[in-house]
């Protein structure tokens, strides 16, 4: 997210914010595709992370950044954190690390989605690479200990680190050592929300086991293939997690407000600035019960649209819906992760099919599976078959919905071809941090510095 907004507009009932969700429904020919994708910062002659001050720091990279695109800055603190295209929508922040993200413009198909990750890259290089600067797109940083990693003036995220120790294990690490590609993509109805969410909920374990890039931690194997998966696992259980209610009779918006209203704040926004409110609960401040600790304050709908953005299930709802399963990666996979969800959540047919795959298994299950794949991915076993079995049917559904949908580019190629690493994934059984792995111990040597080499954007 980058902006944190400040809708001063009272919430008087739990009905304002059910109907915040239900605006999100759209017609079909009006759905839009959203990517986004996080990488770490470095140069590209010691292999150190880049900080945030310096004149080869990040805020001087969102400075050329700024006049190269002539996007609006976002400032906090009269410190520049991030950039926003006030006209095509799209935006650039900072993760807690120093993690560079683009969060992409809602576009109306793929062909549009990987011109915009070809020109940002582009643009990126522009202007970092006379600093020294590359970037590495990988699920969790492979060579930093914490104490080396920058960490970002961004207020709320001074909020976040006070707070995510007394919660759980690797909240800090998920802040600060972890990076994602995700895409946010449109629902017709309550019911078609319903039905993505489950889908979408139930194979994100394979989109995780086939994205997965995060094997090394501290400059050695971590003994995991997705280690920014298994992070989550000790995080914040209050806010993250596979959403075992959605799969309940009756579930819609309703049921996730419900949810969301009992996740712990972070933060309110008042002006520019931020307060610490982090534990407490936002239904307790709807309904006028923390006038003790926060007198004066009323709950107000930028309040609540900003604790949307605080709840991190494996999808998250605003007024679309959040895949947030996989590992940052290559570029081609920045293409290939919004394909593989389009494919199977965009067409029809692709989603019934999804559905008959998924619709029988249990909470304990899926539950099982999420656990399960961080360590061996395709190689998990469920039910009597493997993961890459699995995987193999769902990117093949997602194949013929990418093709039904026969949208084209100039030269005449349809969506399908934007599938193909995870193709070669499902198909050879390795995932890129199998092959990671097999350098590390072979032509690498084990040296971890070629991880930059080889996966630098």
């Amino acid at each position: 997210m980058a902006r944190d907004t400040l809708d001063e507009t009272p919430i008087e009932n739990r009905d304002q914010l059910v109907a915040t969700l239900e605006a999100g429904c759209k017609p079909q020919e009006r759905w839009r595709i959203g990517t986004e994708h996080e990488k770490f910062g470095f140069y590209f002659d010691d292999y150190t992370p880049v900080p945030y001050e310096g004149e080869r720091g990040i805020k001087a990279l969102l400075q050329g950044m700024e006049t190269l695109l002539g996007w609006e800055p976002i400032i906090d603190n009269d410190n520049i954190i991030g950039l926003y295209d006030a006209t095509g929508g799209g935006a650039i922040s900072l993760e807690p690390g120093g993690q560079f993200e683009l969060s992409g413009a809602p576009l109306e198909n793929l062909h549009q989605t990987c011109r915009e990750v070809h020109s940002h890259l582009a643009q990126l290089r522009e202007v970092a690479e006379p600093m020294g600067m590359r970037f590495l797109g990988v699920g969790a940083s492979p060579l930093w200990t914490f104490d080396e990693t920058p960490k970002m003036p961004k207020s709320r995220y001074d909020i976040m680190r006070a707070y995510m120790p007394k919660v759980g294990g690797k909240g800090l690490d998920m802040m600060h050592r972890t990076s994602t590609i995700q895409v946010n993509l449109d629902f017709e109805s309550e019911a078609d929300m319903a039905k993505k969410m489950r889908v979408g909920l139930a194979l994100q374990p394979i989109a995780t086991a086939v994205f997965a890039t995060s094997p090394f931690l501290d400059g050695k194997p971590n003994g995991f293939l997705s280690y920014r998966s298994e992070i989550w696992k000790d995080t914040d259980p209050d806010r993250s997690g596979m959403l075992p209610f959605a799969f309940q009779d009756g579930f819609g918006f309703e049921a996730y407000v419900d949810w969301v209203l009992d996740v712990p704040m972070y933060f309110l926004k008042r002006g520019d600035g931020y307060i610490d409110v982090s534990g407490l609960s936002f239904r307790d401040f709807m309904n006028g019960k923390l006038s003790k600790e926060l007198p004066g304050q009323t709950a107000t709908l930028g309040d609540w649209v900003n604790h949307l953005s605080t709840a991190f299930p494996e999808v998250r709802l605003k007024t679309f819906l959040e895949m947030r399963g996989a590992d940052g990666g290559p570029w081609r996979r920045i293409c290939a992760l919004p394909a593989f969800w389009v494919g199977i959540l965009y067409d029809s047919e692709s989603l019934d099919a999804a559905w008959e795959i998924v619709k029988d298994w249990t909470e304990d299950e899926r539950q099982a599976l999420r656990d399960a794949v961080p360590i061996t991915a395709l190689k998990t076993r469920f039910r009597n078959r493997s993961v890459q079995e699995i995987a193999r049917d769902i990117v093949e559904i997602s194949h013929q919905g990418l093709k039904r949908r026969a949208l084209f580019n100039q030269d005449g190629d349809d969506e399908t071809h934007f599938l193909a690493p995870v193709e070669e994934t499902v198909m050879f059984g390795k995932t890129p941090a199998d092959q990671m792995l097999e350098d590390f111990h072979g032509p690498w040597g084990g040296d971890i510095r070629k991880v930059f080499e080889d996966y630098a954007y």
